[in-house]
């Protein structure tokens, strides 16, 4: 087959459904020697044109969290937007443990509403092995210590609060979200050399989405051949960074791009600020490491944002704090719960039942509240470098610190790299964030944000 070349201008245009797994995309085709830059609301034609140049364009945003009637308004506007940019490959990113449900989050809706607009087959790429996240047979499997679990057996996952993956099966899982018909090319049609010809069986049976098993680094290739090649002259795809990893290890394979001569690399800070919302064990673990290595952690009363008076005053208090903390040399780190066991995920829950407020306004505010501790925090420290923790959590802290963009400096965990902001305020142009997923990084996490890397 001849090998299609890479046009000029946008290869990727990419919308992210949490703020977090976002910056994943943007990590997996920046440190493969692809300009990239993430924006983190739709840009104007005369923000794009002041980044102009960027090979893969990306929009953060908070679809993860929303219900299907949200997607019906919302999406469309933000598919033509991708589609404007002229980029050949679109993506509707996704978690890399598939995190949605038909109420929730719903992927199949995100299908449906790209079908109406995009035509062809839809390629589905879940898994990403650089990140831990395995496909065999359509069967999703993710590591977490060491240890690979199927996806419906996952010790997070399995009982995740919002979103519990019940069913490791992708094909299955999404097919309670859509009426779309699901295909299939299994790695082992992809190891034999059989991928394009499954893929044909399943495009001609009907299939509008096909899920790709990724398994390593022959079948990632062998993944983003398939996008590239049988996706002209525009394709849609769905699912996590491993979309933009496979396209970006083919591209490399074929000798289409060609690995950046330079590493990435970022300084030690003195002092840091994260804030988190995340109720992840994983999260927890980088609480409790952060704070033995010397970072002050402050704990944030969720439960009284069930009451915006008492709300205001507990936001105050954790900022004033913090300052304290950084005023007196120390890191600071604001958290809303260490791990799902801890006492304060059964209060939250307790006070929004009782108070008669939906979870969804509770988690808007905490979620906001975060912000407005960093922003605080930034405003009167200057620290140069912050953290924010959650994936739901991210989209809404971020959005309070007056930042539009996003480009990547180095990496510190999978899928989730210390970034540079761009901003029209002075004051936060070139500060360093980090959107850290719940599910991402090593126990020294905050720790080795605050020293540049790993």
């Amino acid at each position: 087959m001849t090998r299609r070349p890479l046009p000029p201008g946008p290869l990727i245009a990419f919308y992210g459904d949490d703020f977090t797994g976002a910056s994943a995309s943007m990590e997996a085709t920046a440190f493969a020697g692809l300009e990239t830059v993430l924006f983190l609301s739709p840009p104007t034609p005369k923000r794009l044109r002041a980044l102009d140049g960027a090979r893969v364009i990306g929009v953060a945003g908070v679809a993860r969290a929303q219900n299907p009637e949200w997607m019906e308004t919302n999406l469309p506007s933000v598919f033509e937007l991708l589609a404007k940019t002229g980029a050949p490959v679109l993506h509707y990113k996704v978690c890399s443990t598939f995190d949605s449900a038909p109420h929730i989050g719903s992927i199949g809706r995100a299908i449906e509403v790209a079908r109406r607009r995009f035509h062809g087959w839809t390629p589905m790429i879940v898994a990403d092995p650089g990140m831990g996240r395995f496909q065999a047979f359509g069967n999703l499997f993710a590591m977490m210590h060491g240890t690979a679990h199927r996806l419906d057996r996952h010790p997070v996952m399995s009982g995740h609060p919002v979103t519990p993956m019940d069913e490791a099966d992708l094909g299955r899982h999404l097919a309670r979200q859509t009426d779309t018909k699901i295909g299939l090319v299994d790695f082992v049609a992809m190891k034999r050399g059989g991928g394009d010809s499954c893929l044909r069986r399943e495009i001609d049976a009907g299939a509008g989405v096909v899920s790709l098993d990724m398994l390593d680094n022959e079948t990632m290739i062998e993944a983003g051949r398939l996008v590239w090649e049988h996706g002209a002259p525009v394709v849609f795809g769905v699912g996590s960074q491993g979309f933009e990893a496979a396209l970006a290890a083919y591209w490399r394979d074929a000798g289409l791009i060609v690995p950046p001569a330079a590493s990435y690399r970022a300084a030690a800070v003195e002092r840091i600020a994260c804030v988190s919302g995340s109720v992840s064990a994983v999260t927890a673990a980088q609480i409790a490491f952060a704070r033995e290595h010397g970072f002050d952690t402050i704990e944030l009363d969720a439960a009284r944002a069930v009451d915006p008076s008492e709300w205001s005053r507990e936001v105050g208090r954790a900022a004033e704090a913090a300052l304290a903390k950084i005023g007196a040399g120390r890191d600071a780190l604001v958290y809303s719960a260490a791990g799902p066991d801890d006492p304060a995920v059964a209060s939250l829950k307790a006070a929004v039942a009782s108070s008669g407020v939906s979870q969804e306004i509770v988690d808007e505010r905490v979620g906001t509240g975060l912000g407005q501790i960093l922003d605080a925090i930034l405003a009167k420290s200057r620290l140069t470098r912050a953290v924010i923790s959650g994936g739901d959590t991210s989209g809404r802290a971020a959005s309070m610190l007056g930042i539009d963009a996003l480009t990547a400096v180095a990496p510190l965990a999978p899928g989730s790299p210390l970034c540079r902001a761009h901003a029209a305020r002075p004051d936060r142009d070139g500060l360093e964030i980090a959107l850290k997923g719940g599910q991402v990084g090593a126990p020294d996490f905050f720790v080795a944000a605050k020293r540049g890397g790993t």
